[in-house]
């Protein structure tokens, strides 16, 4: 088993938490309610706007060309994920040009933020791959039986699809790549995994 795969199976009792979570059901079934996804709409844009700066930080630390281009690969996947948002800001009556960070959202994109500056391409690839990975299997396990119609299908479609689980992969790639003897991966991966489910749990009790 490779380093993301143990990673990700130290931390099953967080996916597992995410999955269950009211919020990510009430993705799955189309019940939730439109106002939490409107909510979430603005926390999740906000972030993945600092996600994308990550991406980018990490790219000009970045030794090798290789992993500079593989860096700024996945900012693009970001800015595509950006766009979704803002069609769903449009639809959904949200203004992403006034929202304000919550407290998890911003103790979530402090923390990857500093993690980029300040540590190595590796620590910064595991701070990063819980956000992909966990969606990732979100995405693929809402749409195991299709993806469903209702108003949450787009996200279930964006986070099932072949090519969000490849820039999944693409990341994981360089936690592999720098991983050996590096023992401040396993409590990086899992501070951003206890930052996922605490995102979730703010959009939802708002």
């Amino acid at each position: 088993m490779n380093v993301s795969a143990q990673l990700w199976e130290a931390n099953q009792d967080l996916a597992q938490a995410c999955l269950n979570h009211p919020f990510i059901e009430g993705i799955a079934n189309g019940t939730l309610e439109k106002a939490k996804f409107a909510g979430y709409v603005g926390q999740d844009a906000f972030f993945l706007k600092a996600f994308a700066r990550a991406y980018s930080i990490a790219a000009v630390r970045a030794k090798e060309w290789e992993d500079f281009t593989t860096f700024h690969a996945l900012a693009d996947g970001v800015l595509a994920e950006l766009k979704l948002h803002k069609s769903y800001a449009t639809n959904w009556g949200v203004d992403l040009s006034t929202t304000q960070p919550g407290n998890a959202t911003r103790r979530y994109t402090d923390f990857l933020l500093a993690t980029a500056w300040s540590t190595d391409i590796g620590v910064i690839a595991a701070a990063m791959s819980p956000c992909m990975r966990l969606y990732s299997f979100l995405g693929q396990q809402l749409g195991a039986n299709g993806i469903p119609d209702h108003q949450y299908a787009d996200w279930i479609s964006t986070y099932s699809n072949a090519e969000f689980e490849a820039l999944t992969q693409q990341l994981e790639s360089l936690v592999e790549k720098y991983a050996a003897g590096n023992t401040s991966l396993y409590p990086t991966y899992r501070y951003a995994m206890f930052c996922e489910l605490d995102f979730f749990e703010a959009v939802w009790a708002k």
